[in-house]
């Protein structure tokens, strides 16, 4: 019984968890990173041809994105997981794809051109098909056994349409343990979807901790409806559109939940039939998945809605953009509109496009209504950015830029700390992941302190015997060098594709001297410091302008001091 920890470890995507059990070989979650990357991740410490299945948490493509690639490798085994994951993930990976193949030929061309080294896809669109025909779908809380001495159990984790914790249990002989796998961890009193099942007993967590260094607003729920017609409501008045950058499956459907009920109850006046465009193909995609699996995973107000014969996320004025010519027409659309275009953090797609005519003109808003990861555009707007640089030209900031408050599909530290609280029993281990590199320490410590857990934070490589309760390899940290950071921030800001040059191997691994080791523990304090200054900063919010100056001031001569 041996789990091993390869991704999502002391990041906050790319997740994925090996673990050899009764004689079968399991990866939990096969997720793409997204974002900037810090460290290296440990490849499979096995052929993908001797996976013998995976379970799958859900179909965001930090947990399911590396499927295909798997499947391209030599996996043909099982892939288990609940039917709305399934359901999802038939148009996301597809979708993934897609974008790994023109981002390839974009490529190339420039690259014949300039005469350089020519790339190929990460995988094809045939690899992602492949992938597809190999999930088996479970109902939640059904007890499977997926082969001798393995029994798992989906529970709802209230983060998407489909999305699960996962409860192991393995038996090897007569010593029996158990795992839960928490996957994302969804916020309360979301629309659409339930709320997270708490989970009653186990061995072994393995905890994701997106938000455990921070808590979100907390207004009731009909108050994010009246919160966006709020902001509609003043845009429209300026004469501006309202562009929502959001991620195409979840995000965009509650938005239009919320928009629904804005227009029912007349809440923008003046503005009487304004216009809703969802420029995503993939948010088209998904809307139609949500539409199916209405009656079995909506939540009660949802339902409440269908049986009185209307549709949740349905509305007049809704229209769709699938073609690029659609989306180009929306620029040209003089009314003001709502936009709601991906991606989520403005880091690729088509939301680029909608930000360089919007972004400059000061009678429009950008609305952000979901995470943003260090790094990347939507954090740096948020941030208060002056300009942000779009297809090779610098635009500057003059639309308004404002977040929503509690909206978020994450549940924040408190509902972290709710969800592990609500066992009975207290967990042997608690593995803590799936978190900005200083957060899964904060949250590691505050599981310490006060629930008195065993918690630990894993690096990529990281060992655990499941049997003797035991850290056999306690990984450190292996930073990626400046080229590869470099190289993963150039593809991800032109497409968000990830490519690799011809007959590369990406599984190679990275040989850690004590120099090396060093180095990097350093450095991850250097990080864990710069962490906490922006805690510093967030918590300012509200503060006198004379402090806050201040403040700016010895910032802005700390980075003239040090920058290269």
């Amino acid at each position: 019984m041996k789990l091993t920890f390869l991704g999502a470890d002391h990041e906050v995507t790319g997740s994925c968890y090996y673990l050899e059990a009764a004689g079968k070989k399991i990866l939990i979650d096969c997720g793409m990173e997204q974002g900037p990357d810090l460290y290296e991740n440990k490849p499979l410490p096995v052929a993908a041809g001797d996976i013998d299945m995976v379970l799958l948490t859900h179909a965001h493509i930090d947990h399911s994105g590396n499927l295909p690639l798997l499947y391209r490798h030599g996996f043909h085994g099982q892939i288990f997981s609940t039917y709305g994951t399934a359901n999802l993930c038939s148009i996301m990976l597809l979708d993934s794809a897609h974008i790994q193949e023109f981002e390839a030929e974009w490529k190339n061309r420039k690259n014949q051109r300039a005469g350089r080294e020519l790339v190929e896809p990460l995988y094809s669109i045939e690899d992602a098909q492949g992938a597809i025909k190999c999930f088996v779908n479970l109902n939640y809380e059904e007890e499977r056994y997926i082969a001798d001495g393995i029994k798992v159990r989906f529970f709802d984790a209230g983060h998407l349409l489909g999305s699960a914790s996962i409860e192991v249990t393995i038996t090897e002989g007569d010593t029996t343990r158990s795992i839960i796998f928490s996957g994302d961890i969804g916020n309360t009193n979301q629309p659409l979807i339930r709320d997270p099942v708490y989970p009653k007993k186990a061995d072994y967590v393995v905890m994701e901790s997106t938000y455990g260094d921070r808590a979100h607003p907390r207004p009731p729920r009909s108050d994010y409806a009246q919160a966006l017609a709020e902001v509609i409501q003043r845009t429209f008045d300026r004469g501006g559109n309202v562009v929502i950058p959001s991620f195409a499956v979840g995000r965009t459907q509650e938005m239009l939940y919320f928009i629904r009920e804005i227009k029912e109850k007349h809440m923008v006046s003046g503005h009487e039939g304004f216009k809703v465009y969802v420029d995503s193909p993939l948010a088209n995609e998904a809307t139609q998945v949500f539409q199916k699996r209405m009656y079995e995973d909506f939540d009660e107000e949802a339902t409440a809605l269908l049986q009185k014969g209307i549709n949740p996320i349905g509305f007049d004025g809704l229209k769709t953009a699938v073609t690029a010519d659609d989306s180009r027409a929306i620029n040209f659309i003089e009314e003001p509109k709502v936009i709601i275009s991906a991606s989520g953090m403005c880091d690729a797609g088509r939301i680029k496009h909608h930000l360089k005519h919007n972004l400059w003109r000061p009678e429009c808003t950008i609305l952000f209504v979901g995470y943003q990861a260090a790094g990347t555009p939507g954090r740096a707007l948020l941030e208060g950015a002056d300009h942000l640089r779009l297809f090779g030209e610098d635009i500057d900031v003059e639309a308004e830029i404002c977040q929503l408050p509690g909206v978020s599909g994450h549940a924040d530290n408190e509902g972290l700390m709710r969800w592990i609280s609500s066992m009975v029993e207290k967990p042997q281990k608690v593995f803590v992941t799936h978190g900005e590199d200083y957060v899964t320490e904060i949250f590691r410590d505050r599981l310490k302190n006060e629930l008195g857990l065993d918690a630990y934070a894993p690096y990529s490589g990281a060992e655990f015997d499941l049997a003797s309760g035991q850290i056999t390899v306690d990984a450190q940290p292996v930073l990626l060098s400046k080229e590869k950071q470099k190289g993963l921030a150039e593809a991800k800001a032109a497409g968000g594709a990830f490519v690799r040059r011809k007959g590369s191997d990406r599984g190679a691994a990275v040989r850690v001297t004590s120099q090396t080791r060093k180095a990097a523990q350093v450095y991850t304090k250097l990080v864990a410091a710069g962490s906490r200054l922006m805690s510093v900063i967030r918590d300012s919010e509200g503060g006198a302008n004379k402090d806050l100056s201040e403040f700016t001031q010895e910032i802005l001569r700390l980075c003239e001091k040090w920058k290269r």
